[in-house]
């Protein structure tokens, strides 16, 4: 699925007469490939380097002939990185050091080693790349390793600017707030470049100063809760119901929590959610939520339907744990909600079951998220890989979209 105005081929200022070639690093699934794919820009992947067999094997059933790296970036020595004589790179390290439902270990988590070896390496390469993108989750622009990113930039003669982006700059009904960096040598200011400030919506050919409130659309509160620490199809035999406050409407939403979300859908410059939908030809079954998870977490599901014009963010840990690892889609579009949770809790679990049961809740199925996430429809996933692999897979990558438009503001 494509959204309008998420083509960039024709709006080139300009055409590199060699491709480039590009080095990606924590390749993943080839959310950076894809976006690559998408900017229009000549190039080749000289190399993609990710240590996750699973991820791996999605990327080589997408990509069979780029050539794939299965090893730590800390055994790439710099003879070899000399040898690919990469003119950009792409990366998208671990997110875990900074997130806000982790330790938030920052440098001294061992997952930032491998991006810390890429900035000791950065300096000594013989020939410097001209680009570099960085994608990461909100929070990492408060990091020291961020810092050091920034510190080693400089020392390298890059001129950067940093972004907080999500989907819904481009009319994607998904929020994903992500931080990304944009660089390039040699050292050519960027025309919208603000320096010292992270924008928050995609650069006009003026500067953007206008652009850096939080009330613009790409800047969106992560909303979403930590996930609870048993899985979706945990057993509810002894589970106790989340009782509403008295400032509720009905679930867990307040009434400002309800006014967002219904000036989301009342926003047309998003697209709604069914134009990202599969047809439901009988085998989407198997995503419909089952009784017991319907009972246990139904007043902290995320409900939208297919008119919706907006779903949260999707973490891997979406169809194995409920609270905020992502939307859940109502397809029985004619039962209102209120109805359902109105003197909910008066009713016997029987009729509670009963009552949820007519909203006929399933999960996004991976195919979906996909396309939210801005992955063609050739875009696959080989048979062996499970759903839950999927999930997982895709709460770890990133907007193809949002990057490729950056990938073109970079080069052009």
């Amino acid at each position: 699925m494509t959204p309008a105005g998420c083509r960039f081929c024709g709006k080139r200022r300009k055409r590199m007469e060699q491709p480039l070639r590009v080095l990606e690093l924590y390749s993943g699934i080839g959310g950076m490939h894809q976006a690559l794919r998408g900017s229009g820009i000549p190039s080749e992947i000289v190399a993609a380097v990710d240590v996750n067999t699973v991820a791996n094997e999605v990327y080589m059933h997408n990509f069979p002939t780029t050539p794939l790296w299965p090893k730590t970036i800390e055994g790439i020595s710099l003879k070899e990185f000399n040898r690919l004589c990469f003119d950009m790179i792409l990366m998208s390290p671990p997110c875990q050091p900074f997130t806000r439902i982790g330790r938030q270990g920052d440098i001294s988590d061992p997952r930032t080693r491998s991006f810390l070896y890429i900035l000791d390496i950065l300096p000594r390469l013989t020939k410097l790349p001209k680009y570099v993108l960085l994608e990461n989750v909100k929070g990492f622009e408060t990091s020291t390793a961020r810092d050091e990113l920034i510190q080693t930039l400089e020392k390298c003669g890059f001129t950067y600017q940093e972004f907080l982006l999500s989907p819904t700059c481009l009319g994607i009904p998904n929020s994903r707030l992500r931080y990304f960096l944009i660089a390039r040598n040699p050292s050519e200011p960027f025309t919208f470049q603000v320096p010292g400030k992270i924008l928050t919506d995609f650069p006009t050919v003026e500067p953007v100063d206008s652009k850096m409130s939080k009330g613009s659309t790409c800047l969106e509160e992560d909303k979403s809760q930590v996930p609870t620490k048993k899985p979706a199809s945990a057993s509810s035999n002894n589970a106790k119901w989340c009782q509403p406050k008295e400032n509720f409407i009905f679930k867990l939403e307040t009434a400002e929590e309800l006014e967002r979300k219904q000036q989301s859908d009342n926003d047309l410059t998003l697209q709604m959610l069914k134009d990202f939908l599969q047809i439901d030809e009988g085998g989407l079954s198997q995503y419909f939520l089952p009784p017991k998870s319907l009972l246990r977490y139904a007043f902290l599901l995320d409900i939208v339907t297919p008119t919706c014009r907006r779903s949260t963010c999707f973490t891997k840990g979406y169809g194995h744990y409920i609270e905020g690892t992502g939307s859940v889609l109502q397809t029985a579009e004619d039962i209102q909600l209120e109805t359902v949770f109105k003197s909910f809790e008066a009713l016997s679990e029987e009729e509670k079951l009963m009552k949820l049961s007519t909203l006929k809740l399933r999960y996004f199925t991976p195919r979906e998220i996909a396309n939210l996430h801005g992955f063609p429809p050739e875009f696959g996933f080989p048979d062996k890989i499970t759903t839950k692999q999927c999930y997982r897979l895709l709460g770890n990558s990133l907007n193809v979209h949002v990057v490729a438009k950056l990938i073109s503001i970079l080069v052009g």
